[in-house]
């Protein structure tokens, strides 16, 4: 269970490290930009897991989790 606490506090806290949203929290990319990853493919390592997981948070509409999480937890 701790694991998958630190991994959502990870999870909340991570920023896209390049590009046109470089800086912002993967919470607040738009779908649309996830969804072309999706197509394009995703960047390898944590970064591509990362937005792998924010899509399927997404499509489920479950982002305020993550930033109530920021919130609570100072992520």
């Amino acid at each position: 269970m701790k694991t998958n606490k630190e991994h959502l506090l990870k999870l909340a806290s991570y920023k896209m490290p390049f590009g046109k949203y470089k800086g912002r929290y993967l919470s607040e990319l738009p779908l649309p930009y996830l969804i072309w990853f999706r197509q394009k493919g995703f960047p390898e390592g944590i970064l591509g897991q990362y937005l792998k997981e924010m899509l399927e948070i997404k499509e489920n509409g479950l982002e305020g989790l993550l930033r109530q999480i920021r919130e609570e937890f100072g992520a």
